[in-house]
């Protein structure tokens, strides 16, 4: 499963995406947590952790959003990590 992180997400990550071996059928909660025990350097002073922004993240699969995150995924899925964004 490929996991591209934005913004914020991107620069806690240290990564602009990257690749999980999952077995079909993961779901989205586990797949976060494996995303999130992933050993990582700190992020940039200034930007939160990754685990406190992927706590306020919307997620899309895909590219459609994704509510539920108990929804089982293919191996092939793409998951987008979207913080929240200000501005307008």
């Amino acid at each position: 499963m490929l996991v591209r992180y934005f913004a914020a997400a991107r620069a806690a990550a240290g990564v602009d995406e990257e690749v999980h071996a999952l077995p079909e059928g993961t779901n989205l909660h586990a797949l976060l947590e494996v995303a999130l025990a992933v050993e990582r350097p700190l992020p940039p002073e200034g930007t939160p952790p990754l685990a406190r922004i992927v706590a306020r993240s919307s997620f899309l699969r895909n590219e459609v959003a994704v509510r539920d995150h108990s929804m089982e995924l293919g191996s092939e899925d793409v998951i987008d990590v979207l913080p929240p964004f200000a501005g307008g």
